[in-house]
């Protein structure tokens, strides 16, 4: 009896004792926010051991000590390169109208790209159109091309992509494909990725998973490469939502089709999104990295008469903490006369909610636009534990009924426009890797505003009458499910 007390007493005291460390661990974590650090430790303290080991696999944005040393590695030599430099320097902002000059000097501090001009844009008309724009531009390639997605999957767009960078292989286009190892596994396990190899054209993962009981020695599981990235030799480059997928998106169909925005991007506007490519393709392919910072060291693409100012934003878990919600924010304040947001996942932290809400209170009129239907059933409870507030600050919502509208997208004062594959939410805040393009353009801002109201038109408004009539039981559940934010 002694015996199985004294055991008993000891298996207590480790347990205390690990819960004292992790508690101590998360409490020295930087770039946590109080509410979050409250949270964990409640978890941690209510129940211990599966609050650790929930803690130590998703409670921080840590990729891999050797993973973040390669990647900084990777970055001083592409700092080194002349034409990287000429690239990360720009040659726009004295292009920008002064009032609107501080968002790309925001831009600049977090992905080291400043605005470039002579860039000639199209605004893809949907899904489809977008691929086939990409077969088109993959077939008249004639020296590489570069293509990053979270996801890719083996349906009719996804094998068309396959099969175009299977013909520019065999004609000696230098081809490079690479994907999130979670987002496309099965583009990965599909026949098409060994056939693809087999006619020359590179392909990688990025952030592999590897074994599931070791990978969480290796970083947390979770973290994602969630950017949509092409570029074509140098001169043409892709940004915005969509994945490389018909819009049925047969993997989640029932929520189909995805509605998408992407633009077309021709000019020097293609050797930032050249650089992200090559920053997250070097910190994981060992081989060519020499004739990649050849490719970097070339003069910049000729800027295109007339073309628009640009700049590429990329974030990430290893870029500075906050960037992303720091840009939308910031572009909020910046508003003048109106703002329009289309997102699907919307999880603000209370920064992003309060500068929303303060934006609709100073007169700005204040346009959100998410689907009705989502695909997490998390995120869309969450999302709605946030009508109410907003609503009584005057921020106009509006729940989308033509599928899933995955297009992110923000337009102000008919002059600004950030388009990309950032949602506003916490994953896209702390856990993935995002590009998006920020560029000051009236016409291009006009084409984005009208497909904002192309979704507008296919949408319902939300009133605070009718997030009044929620019962009771509705409301607990959308505030319960957004008290978790913090824990993830």
């Amino acid at each position: 009896m002694f015996d199985a007390l004294r055991h008993s007493l000891i298996a207590i005291a480790i347990v205390t004792l690990l819960e004292f460390l992790v508690i101590a661990r998360i409490l020295l974590r930087p770039h946590r926010d109080p509410a979050s650090r409250i949270a964990w430790i409640a978890v941690v303290g209510a129940i211990p051991l599966i609050g650790m080991v929930a803690y130590l696999l998703l409670g921080e944005a840590n990729i891999g000590g050797t993973r973040v040393k390669r990647l900084d590695g990777v970055l001083k030599r592409i700092a080194q390169i002349p034409g990287a430099a000429a690239a990360e320097a720009g040659s726009g902002l004295a292009s920008v109208h002064p009032h609107w000059r501080h968002l790309f000097e925001l831009g600049h501090s977090i992905s080291g790209f400043g605005p470039v001009e002579g860039n000639r844009p199209q605004l893809m008309a949907d899904s489809t159109a977008t691929i086939d724009a990409m077969v088109v531009d993959i077939d008249a390639a004639r020296d590489h091309v570069h293509l990053l997605f979270y996801i890719w999957l083996p349906d009719n767009n996804g094998r068309k992509v396959v099969e175009a960078l299977k013909r520019a292989a065999a004609r000696g286009v230098r081809c490079r494909a690479m994907v999130d190892d979670l987002g496309s596994r099965s583009m990965v396990r599909s026949e098409h990725w060994p056939a693809m190899r087999a006619t020359g054209v590179q392909v990688a993962t990025g952030l592999p998973i590897g074994h599931l009981l070791l990978r969480p020695f290796h970083g947390r599981i979770d973290l994602r490469n969630h950017r949509k990235i092409v570029v074509v030799d140098d001169r043409i480059t892709y940004c915005g939502s969509q994945n490389c997928a018909d819009p049925e998106f047969l993997v989640k169909a029932k929520f189909a089709p995805w509605v998408d925005a992407v633009v077309r991007f021709e000019g020097p506007i293609a050797r930032q999104n050249q650089i992200l490519f090559a920053s997250d393709w070097m910190t994981y392919v060992d081989t060519d990295q020499d004739e990649l910072l050849a490719l970097l060291a070339r003069p910049l693409p000729e800027p295109m008469p007339g073309g628009v100012t640009a700049q590429v934003v990329g974030t990430g878990p290893t870029v500075r903490f906050s960037a992303m919600p720091e840009m939308f924010e910031t572009l909020l304040f910046a508003a003048r006369r109106d703002v329009v947001i289309t997102t699907p996942y919307f999880v603000p932290n209370d920064a992003l909610l309060s500068a929303l809400c303060t934006t609709a209170y100073r007169g700005i009129d204040t346009t959100l636009v998410l689907p009705a239907r989502n695909d997490s059933w998390i995120v869309g409870a969450a999302s709605r534990s946030y009508y109410a507030e907003l609503l009584a600050a005057g921020v106009k919502i509006l729940e989308y009924e033509g599928g899933l509208l995955h297009t992110k997208s923000v337009t102000l004062d008919g002059e600004i426009s950030l388009i990309g594959s950032a949602n506003m939410d916490r994953r896209s805040f702390d856990l993935n890797y995002e590009n998006n393009i920020l560029f000051h353009d009236k016409a291009l801002t006009a084409t984005m505003r009208e497909r904002q109201q192309q979704y507008i038109a296919r949408s319902h408004p939300v009133t605070r009458e009718m997030v009044a009539a929620w019962p009771l039981s509705r409301r607990l559940w959308n505030n319960l499910i957004a008290t978790l934010g913090p824990v993830l």
